[in-house]
C-alpha cells in the first residue's frame, strides 16, 4: 500500500506521537508498504528513506507552551495527489489535520485518523479551559470525516465516544522490544543521571517538561527515601518554573535523550516515574517497562489498563498530598528485581508487528468505507 501520513508533530520534535509514527513507518517498510510523511517543517526532508514534506508553522507562546502547529496549505493536497496513495492517515488532526481531510474529500481518498493527545485537557494547564468545547468541537468535526478513527487505550476510547466521535477502534500499543532492554544498564548512564553523585536510588523521569505532565509532584519521592535522586529527561516550556521547584533537592535536569542513550538512561535507572494524568496512553511506560523498570504511576485510567494484574508497578493517588511518598515508599521496600522482570515479561507482549498488522487491517477497513461511500469512484485502491 501507499500510505500518506499528515501528522501534527513531527522530528525535531520528541514526544510519544513521534515515538509511535516513528515506529509506524519502520514497521510499514519492513512490510513492503511505502509512506509519505506531511509535517510541520523543521526536520531532515526524509526518513530513513521515506521523503518529508514540511509546511510552515506557526506557534503562539501561551498555546501548548508555544508548539509550532503546521499550516494547512493548499499545497499539502497537491503533494498527496501528485504521491497517489491507497490512503491517508492523519496523526493527532487538529490544525495540519484539516489539510488531511480536505484532501480526503477532495481526492476521495480512503482517510484514517488517529487520536493521541488530549489537547482540550491540555488548554485548562494553559489557562485557556473556557476553549475546551471548542476544541472538541474541532475534533469532533475532523475525526468524523474519517473512515475509521484509531484510538490508543479504552479509557480513550470511552472518552472520544463520549464527545461524539464516531466509527472508532483500537490501535494497540507497541514498543521497540531490541532497543528498549534491560540490558543497556550502563554505570556511566547512571552518573549523568545523578550527575555524578551517589544515590541509594535513582528515579527516572522521561516526557515533555509541561505543567500537564504533573511533574511538581515527584517532589514527594523526596520524603521516601533521603538516599534518592530524581532524573529528569526531556525539555518542554515549564523547565525554568520546575528548575525552580526543585531547586535544592537531589534532582539532576538531563535535558532531551535519543536513540541508544534513551535507551541506557531507561536502563540505569531503580523505577519509573510517571506523576501525569492526562495522557492518553504513555508510551514512555512500555519503553520503561521493556527496559527492566518498575513504574511508579498516577493512577488513572490508562495505568490501570496497562499496569492491572502485571505486577510490574504501583499506583499513587495523585489527590493527595503525600501521595507520592506513601506509595514510593512501599515501592522501594519490595523485590524491585523481581518487579522490573514482571514488568519486562509483560513489555514482551507488546511488540510493533502485530499493532502495525492491525493498522493495515484498519487501513483496508477504510478503503472499503470509501468505496461505499463513493460508488464508482475512478481511484485505483
Amino acid at each position: 500500500m501507499r500510505i500518506a501520513f499528515v501528522t501534527e508533530t513531527w522530528w525535531p520534535s520528541i514526544d510519544g506521537v513521534v515515538t509511535r509514527l516513528t515506529a509506524t513507518v519502520r514497521e510499514l517498510k519492513r512490510m513492503g508498504h511505502q509512506c509519505l510523511i506531511v509535517a510541520p517543517a523543521g526536520g531532515a526532508p526524509d526518513f530513513e528513506g521515506i521523503p518529508v514534506l514540511g509546511v510552515p508553522t506557526v506557534s503562539v507562546q501561551f498555546i501548548y507552551g508555544g508548539k509550532p502547529w503546521g499550516m494547512p496549505l493548499p499545497r499539502v493536497v497537491r503533494w498527496i495527489k501528485a504521491w497517489e496513495p491507497d490512503v491517508i492517515h492523519a496523526v493527532n488532526p487538529f490544525f495540519l489535520g484539516i489539510a488531511a481531510v480536505w484532501a480526503a474529500r477532495r481526492l476521495r481518498l480512503p482517510l484514517v485518523a488517529s487520536y493521541h493527545t488530549n489537547i482540550a485537557a491540555y488548554a485548562r494547564f494553559y489557562h485557556l479551559g473556557v476553549t475546551e468545547p471548542i476544541i472538541w468541537a474541532i475534533l469532533r468535526a475532523l475525526h468524523n470525516r474519517a473512515d475509521v478513527n484509531l484510538v490508543t487505550s479504552r479509557m480513550v476510547e470511552e472518552d472520544v465516544l463520549r464527545h461524539g466521535i464516531q466509527r472508532v477502534a483500537l490501535w494497540p500499543r507497541g514498543v521497540d522490544l531490541e532497543h528498549f532492554h534491560p540490558r543497556n544498564r550502563r554505570e556511566e548512564m547512571r552518573r549523568r543521571l545523578t550527575g555524578g553523585r551517589e544515590a541509594g536510588w535513582v528515579a527516572l523521569y522521561v516526557g515533555r517538561l509541561a505543567l500537564e505532565k504533573g511533574i511538581e509532584r515527584l517532589k514527594g519521592l523526596f520524603s521516601a527515601s533521603p538516599d534518592l535522586h530524581l532524573a529528569l529527561v526531556g525539555h518542554g516550556p515549564a523547565e525554568a518554573w520546575l528548575r525552580e521547584q526543585f531547586d535544592g533537592t537531589a534532582t539532576t535536569f538531563v535535558g532531551p535523550l535519543t536513540g541508544q542513550g534513551l535507551a541506557e538512561a531507561y536502563a540505569s535507572a531503580d523505577f519509573f516515574a510517571f506523576p501525569s494524568t492526562t495522557d492518553t496512553l504513555g508510551l514512555v511506560l512500555l519503553e520503561a517497562m521493556a527496559s527492566g523498570l518498575p513504574i511508579l504511576a498516577a493512577d488513572s485510567a490508562p495505568t490501570h489498563e496497562l499496569l492491572d494484574g502485571t505486577g510490574a508497578g504501583i499506583l499513587f493517588d495523585p489527590a493527595r498530598p503525600d501521595g507520592v511518598a506513601q506509595t514510593a515508599q512501599r515501592l522501594l521496600a519490595s523485590d524491585l528485581q523481581k518487579m522490573g522482570m514482571q514488568a519486562r515479561r509483560e513489555a514482551e507482549r507488546w511488540g510493533w508487528r502485530e499493532p502495525t498488522r492491525e493498522l493495515v487491517a484498519f487501513y483496508r477497513r477504510a478503503q472499503q468505507s470509501s468505496r461505499e461511500r463513493w460508488p464508482g469512484c475512478s481511484v485505483n485502491f
